[in-house]
């Protein structure tokens, strides 16, 4: 399990306790170099050799010991701005569990996000003060601020590409960073929490994303409807209440709400299952290898890229947030592309322009027919009116296909950084097998070879 079972009792009588003595106290409000408006450029730290190392740091804040884990990529390159993103333990959780990823391992570190990243972030796991944060005197907030300030000047960050997220009581400080740290963070996360943290402030827009299961038993999903509506109306978003999946169904439902202000979206993801931050789909189990979660915030966090002033990703027609971060200029829906492959300098084709369901397609000399052309919105590929599928369960190796468009998230394809494009249903990239016309494009684990990274051309 995800080592945090045995908490969730815990869990709720500690939101008792915090909200009848008072200690979730607001944040004092005193704002530091980081938690001043963002400046939105690189850091001090861009340029330097750096210092800091991957491991176990500890700091000086208000005047008490605290300590943090830091990991740096592998491939470090301190000419390049990275995205800082903070995974936030639960009640009785470590900063261990969150950087080791539990009983699920590296897959779940940082929930999910790390091996998602592939090397294209910096994240942090901060250590709770009796390992939760009821953030008293806005202590744990300027925790926050003070680790921020030691890791940027002395690595290169991107100040435009600050995330949090994390899950119950850390969900909760999550909530509380976005309330008063609206200009300093980009987005955060929100994993089955509650306010158990403080909102001081709270009256900025920050982009958002709310995951709760329907039957919370330790915090109620009312919990996180209530926390997410702060933000459906500090964002300017069409109010609504969003769909949410029946008792039973075993599923998940994801909701990007219309009309937000440009740069500031909102997103829930409801599911069918209890207090856990990674769900499965058809089973009321939960593992942080197998959850659907990881992907989606995934997805969220790396819609948004560097800017001096912030722009909203594409806009989508359906439930599920547009996916934007690429090496390349990212087209809108109406875009039209060829995905080029970098190792075979080919092109993914569809052969004899076919469009039958289970049509399967390959690379070939790249050209400017409709059978190479693709566009993109919601997250979906889509060329001769069909839609870049992975077969259902699709596993290491099997080729891609042409299928009719649906919202399931074997036709959920993101654009990252580093030239990869993974699939939403399991996390594989999409993969040229050769470099000769007519080899075939699969999917695959991924590795960030060459056979691997697509340009949009």
């Amino acid at each position: 399990m995800l080592k945090h079972r045995s908490v969730f009792g815990a869990v709720a009588l500690a939101a008792a306790v915090v909200l009848v003595t008072g200690h979730a106290a607001m944040s004092s409000g005193s704002t530091g170099a980081s938690a001043s408006a963002a400046a939105l450029a690189a850091t001090t730290g861009c340029g330097k050799s750096p210092t800091l190392s991957s491991g176990t740091h500890t700091i000086q804040s208000s005047g008490k010991n605290r300590s943090f884990i830091l990991r740096i990529p592998a491939n470090y390159n301190n000419n390049n701005p990275y995205r800082l993103i903070f995974g936030i333990h639960w009640l009785n959780g470590t900063m261990n569990d969150v950087d080791s990823g539990g009983s699920s391992g590296s897959s779940w570190s940082y929930y999910g996000q790390r091996q998602l990243s592939n090397n294209t972030a910096i994240f942090i796991a901060p250590q709770g003060l009796n390992n939760g944060w009821a953030n008293s005197n806005g202590e744990d907030v300027t925790l926050m601020d003070d680790i921020m300030a030691r890791v940027e000047a002395d690595l290169c960050v991107d100040t435009s590409l600050r995330f949090a997220m994390g899950f119950s009581y850390g969900g909760a400080m999550s909530y509380s960073l976005a309330c008063s740290r609206a200009t300093v963070f980009r987005a955060v996360a929100v994993f089955a929490g509650g306010q158990l943290s403080g909102c001081s402030g709270g009256n900025q827009p920050i982009a958002y994303m709310g995951l709760h299961g329907i039957t919370d038993s330790v915090l109620n999903i009312s919990q996180g409807r209530t926390m997410r509506d702060r933000f459906v109306r500090n964002n300017g978003c069409t109010s609504q209440n969003p769909p949410e999946p029946s008792s039973g169904s075993r599923g998940h439902v994801v909701t990007a709400y219309s009309g937000c202000q440009s740069g500031y979206p909102v997103v829930w993801a409801a599911y069918d299952n209890g207090h856990t931050p990674a769900p499965v789909d058809g089973t009321y189990t939960e593992n942080g290898a197998q959850t659907w979660t990881k992907g989606e915030v995934w997805k969220f966090i790396s819609q948004f890229q560097s800017t001096s002033t912030p722009t909203s990703p594409s806009p989508s027609p359906s439930a599920s947030p547009s996916v934007t971060p690429s090496p390349t200029p990212t087209p809108t829906p109406s875009t039209s592309f060829r995905l080029r492959n970098e190792a075979a300098g080919r092109c993914v084709d569809s052969p004899n322009s076919a469009s039958a369901n289970g049509t399967l397609l390959q690379i070939y000399d790249c050209h400017s027919n409709p059978n190479q052309i693709f566009s993109y919105g919601s997250g979906r590929l889509q060329t001769l009116g069909k839609c870049l599928d992975a077969p259902t369960n699709a596993g290491n190796g099997t080729r891609v296909q042409l299928w009719d468009c649906h919202t399931n998230s074997n036709q959920q394809w993101t654009f990252n950084s580093n030239g990869t494009v993974t699939s939403g249903a399991n996390n594989l990239c999409l993969n040229a097998t050769g470099t000769g016309n007519s080899a075939t494009v699969t999917v695959a684990s991924c590795n960030g070879q060459a056979a691997q990274r697509w340009t949009r051309a």
